[in-house]
């Protein structure tokens, strides 16, 4: 039996909140309609998914893998429902995300060569988004930087890129040529739980403080409240009169993919990865920087 979406999304409603009276008021129906429905879905994929006893709601072991299985496959559904609505207006069209740093006019430019006819629209996106948005189909093909959460996902690596240290101007270390993980032992680290801007050697004090993205994460340094570890394009794209970069060669490069749905068909995005790959191989020939000034001023005038 095909599965159900609808009944899909009324088992995810419980599932994130093991309540079935706060699931069926958030999902606008009755506690009895909602249970019915869970029962239902039971009874279709032949396994039990919660368990519900005196001391309330839990996922069974085939519960929790269908919670797993079933954000992707939501958000697949959902990125169905935009490309379908695009195509009704007939409009060609192709949405290509990209993480602060990453220039992605080479790569546009190749492409419009071959399909003057499609507009290609350019998007920011965060850490925190970056599998969300390629599934539920708010972007076609994104520029993504590792680690990133896979599943559902085609990812192509395209280049490396080292990183620097993010100092306060008025650092004791603002002005060396280059400096190590351990010379910045012990100090506070501005980050967004990220894990790919935390160092795994030696990691770091967490200063408090929630960003999201490379803007805030400049602000919250230049006021002197802990440091932070970029990828070198930061250098290139953001600059800031109180924050200094610094090269940490022993520090692990940001290795910067290309991704799209797995489940995605389209000559169009094939073309564009195609054109995405050309281009890095020119981006790591030239040493990330002539090609990052290529796209400098799109890509800053766009994020």
């Amino acid at each position: 039996m095909d599965l159900d979406l609808r009944k899909l999304r009324y088992f995810v409603a419980v599932a994130e909140r093991l309540h079935f009276g706060r699931a069926a008021d958030d999902l606008h129906i009755a506690q009895p309609a909602l249970s019915r429905q869970i029962r239902a879905l039971e009874h279709d994929l032949g396994a039990p998914l919660f368990v519900r006893d005196s001391h309330g709601v839990t996922l069974t072991d085939a519960g929790q893998q269908l919670l797993d299985d079933a954000g992707p496959l939501l958000a697949a559904a959902q990125g169905v429902r935009r490309r379908v609505s695009v195509a009704a207006r007939g409009t060609r069209r192709l949405t290509v995300g990209f993480r602060a740093g990453v220039a992605v006019t080479p790569a546009v430019r190749a492409f419009e060569t071959r399909h003057p006819d499609v507009i290609v629209d350019v998007q920011r996106i965060e850490g925190d988004e970056q599998t969300a948005m390629l599934l539920d189909g708010r972007i076609d093909v994104g520029y993504v930087r590792l680690p990133i959460d896979e599943a559902g996902l085609r990812v192509t690596p395209l280049y490396t890129e080292p990183r620097v240290a993010v100092l306060p101007a008025d650092h004791r270390l603002a002005s060396k040529e280059q400096i190590t993980e351990a010379d910045l032992a012990g100090e506070p680290l501005v980050w967004n739980a990220d894990p790919s801007t935390q160092p795994t050697r030696r990691p770091h004090p967490n200063a408090g403080y929630q960003v999201r993205g490379v803007d805030e994460t400049l602000e919250h340094v230049a006021a002197g409240r802990g440091i932070s570890f970029l990828a070198r394009s930061a250098t290139v794209f953001y600059s800031h009169p109180d924050v200094s970069y610094v090269p940490i060669p022993d520090l692990s490069a940001e290795q910067v993919c290309l991704a799209v749905p797995a489940a995605r068909t389209s000559p169009l995005v094939d073309d564009f990865v195609a054109a995405a790959r050309a281009t890095a191989e020119i981006t790591e020939e030239c040493g990330n920087y002539e090609m990052w000034q290529l796209g400098g001023e799109s890509a800053a005038t766009n994020g």
